[in-house]
């Protein structure tokens, strides 16, 4: 950029129809010596310049630090934010702490005995053991904590024991701080060995060492600690997970494929902010496929962008999921004040591709809705056109793959709990969105958290109709069967009833073709539903996500902050909502355990005279079905459930009637 002080020496004009092309690995063109002309072009030698011309590609490992045409007003740190990059996840181990035990807690009261618990801190985790039920100088506890670390292991274990003096005062008893690097790595399930550590008395730092070395006696504690490498630390929910690898790379196993991913252009986007009196967009677009993320470069004012960037990832296995996500780029100058709030890059939209749902070896180029909710509802921002393409390794592995675990065995042999898996969640993905802010350019904390969806877990009223109704569509297919098989007992198509009444017939005296024949039915259902498979990947669906007909103030509560800023009456009003809402699946439950124990009911003699009725009804039918032939039972059993409406009665069966009758524990309820 050329100050109005500056001395203009000369210039260069070159003819970009006469610019070699340079194709990676060819080595970098050789500089050459050009003349320098006046301002005015008349030809006039000013000096001369040296200097590389080539045109390149995006394989060009100059293309990261290329400046764009479009960019040339962009001024400060704004000039490495429209840069494309890649960046890489920081590598997440889970960190196990089993607090075994203390010995020789010496309280600050010696007059009453300890209640004493161990708080262990990791950078800004904090856990806590239970109180000790003893009250000793010798506490156990045996339990384990779990933290989230990352490489290079900058934090410290600090852990504490204190004692429970009242419930707004705990005493320090002692304190220690380990490095990370101190613990052992474990791959498996097998143990590792525990260790003593000295604690060091609380109120003695390090202006204190001599006085710590003349102390003869201190409290120590018992600990297991390892960092475990036979994990998946998850930082995005199992749903559309992009990576299943464990932490240690000796445990990984070689890739199944190969991911191609051509971002292409974006039309009709909105505008996104006002510069210069007019809506303006300056967007770019991430990817996120495992441990690797990718940043387009920002294209500056255009609601029609055009990236034309391509990235590979390798794919250990195609049951995973590539996210994508648009942002408007809002910082673009260094105009902002230190003191002053930074603006947040605006999301347009984002996208899920399955893996598994691509055909391999194809090339997919398809254009993708970017919608985004706002409290206001859903809103279509644009359309993002993708050049996507699975290429597998080994057809074979690849369909090996679909027979083992989702995530590695430590999931399973060493399972963590709900809330371990949330809590552990969240703090992988704090650590993430830390770690990929402090690069250069940055990969902001709200982008990463939009990419990682880390909100998922958030109680919402549209995700939960949107949940209910997905149930729906899952028990219409078994309602629709049921009420097909109705209409046959009932003969309301009389040539449909006699096939199934032959249907069964055969079954019946052939009962080994049964199993063949459900199979071969499901061949034949899967042969006939490949006509109306889909022709790309699946996009975010707006009516299956509930967001089209959903309320204003549901929207209004699912944008609010945890805990609420909204008004009394207004907090009021959605709690008595949900009251309601859970009142009904409280109903639901209700039934369901009333059907449980009227089914539990019938040998427990709650009832004497059902329970009495029930056991002579088995003895009889045991009897009945030890003197006559299996296939005899069950061909009268299938007739009379068959029979014509005729022979039928509009009123309840015996069986029905009987289990209605049946006691449950609802009287015994307050």
């Amino acid at each position: 950029m050329v100050g109005r002080d500056d001395n203009h020496l000369g210039r260069v004009v070159f003819d970009l129809n006469e610019i070699p092309t340079r194709v990676p690995p060819d080595s970098p063109l050789a500089p050459q010596w050009y003349r320098l002309e006046d301002r005015r072009g008349e030809g006039k030698t000013r000096g001369e310049i040296m200097v590389a011309v080539w045109m390149g590609t995006q394989a060009d490992e100059a293309f990261t630090d290329a400046w764009h045409a479009d960019a040339a007003f962009v001024y400060g740190e704004g000039v490495l934010n429209v840069r494309s990059k890649v960046y890489v996840s920081p590598k997440l181990w889970y960190l196990r702490v089993n607090v075994i035990e203390a010995q020789d807690i010496v309280p600050n009261d010696r007059s009453r005995l300890p209640e004493v618990f161990v708080k262990v801190q990791v950078g800004n985790q904090i856990l806590r053991t239970g109180i000790c039920p003893d009250r000793t100088a010798n506490p156990m506890w045996n339990e384990d904590l779990v933290f989230v670390a990352a490489e290079p292991f900058e934090e410290h274990l600090v852990l504490t024991v204190e004692d429970r003096v009242h419930s707004s005062k705990d005493d320090v008893l002692g304190r220690i701080s380990l490095p990370l690097t101190v613990f052992d790595k474990r791959l498996d399930h097998r143990p590792v060995n525990s260790r003593w550590f000295d604690l060091e008395k609380f109120g003695f730092g390090a202006l204190e060492g001599d006085r710590r070395k003349d102390l003869k006696f201190s409290s120590r504690v018992h600990l297991r600690a390892c960092l475990e490498g036979g994990y998946h630390v998850l930082d995005e929910s199992t749903l559309y997970i992009s990576d299943q690898r464990p932490t240690a790379k000796q445990l990984w196993k070689p890739p199944v494929g190969i991911l191609e991913v051509g971002i292409l252009s974006a039309q009709g986007l909105l505008p996104m902010k006002m510069k210069d009196g007019r809506g303006s967009t300056d967007a770019y677009c991430v990817a996120k496929y495992g441990q690797k993320w990718t940043r387009t470069r920002t294209i500056i004012d255009s609601f029609s962008p055009k990236w034309n960037e391509q990235y590979t990832w390798e794919v250990y296995d195609p049951c995973t999921v590539l996210t994508l996500g648009v942002f408007d780029n809002c910082h673009l100058g260094s105009g902002n004040k230190p003191d002053a709030s930074q603006p947040r890059d605006s999301r347009i939209g984002k996208v899920r591709i399955r893996l598994s749902a691509l055909d391999a070896h194809r090339v997919y180029t398809h254009s993708y809705p970017l919608l985004v909710l706002h409290p206001s509802g859903v809103k279509k921002t644009g359309e993002i056109q993708l050049a996507v393409r699975f290429t597998t390794l080994s057809l074979a592995h690849t369909i090996h793959i679909y027979g083992h675990p989702l995530l590695p065995k430590m999931h399973y042999l060493h399972p963590f709990t709900v809330n371990q898996v949330e809590n552990l969640r969240y703090q992988a993905m704090t650590i993430v969105a830390a770690r990929l802010g402090r690069a250069e350019p940055p990969l902001r904390k709200e982008v990463v958290e939009y990419m990682l969806d880390v909100d998922s877990h958030v109680w919402s009223m549209r995700r939960s109709k949107a949940n209910f109704f997905r149930i729906m569509s899952l028990l219409s297919g078994i309602i629709s069967t049921n009420r097909w098989f109705t209409d046959v007992c009932r003969w309301k198509n009389p040539t449909t009833s006699v096939l199934v009444h032959v249907l069964f017939l055969i079954l019946i005296c052939y009962p080994e073709l049964i199993l063949p024949t459900i199979f071969l039915y499901g061949f034949l259902i899967g042969l006939w539903n490949y006509r109306l498979r889909p022709r790309g990947p699946p996009h975010m669906d707006a009516k299956l996500s509930w967001a089209e007909a959903v309320n204003p103030d549901e929207l209004d509560e699912e944008f609010d902050t945890f805990p609420t800023s909204r008004e009394n009456d207004v907090v009021r009003m959605r709690y008595d909502r949900l009251r309601s809402v859970a009142g009904r699946i409280q109903t639901v439950a209700g039934d369901v355990a009333t059907q449980g124990e009227r089914l539990q009911s019938l040998l427990t003699w709650r009832d004497p005279r059902a329970t009495c009725l029930f056991v002579v009804f088995c003895l009889c039918a045991a009897v009945v079905m030890y003197v006559s032939p299996a296939r005899v039972v069950v061909l009268v059993g299938g007739l009379y459930y068959l029979r014509h409406p005729r022979f039928r009665s509009k009123l309840p069966s015996v069986p029905s009637n009987f289990f209605r009758r049946l006691t449950a524990k609802t009287d015994s309820m307050l």
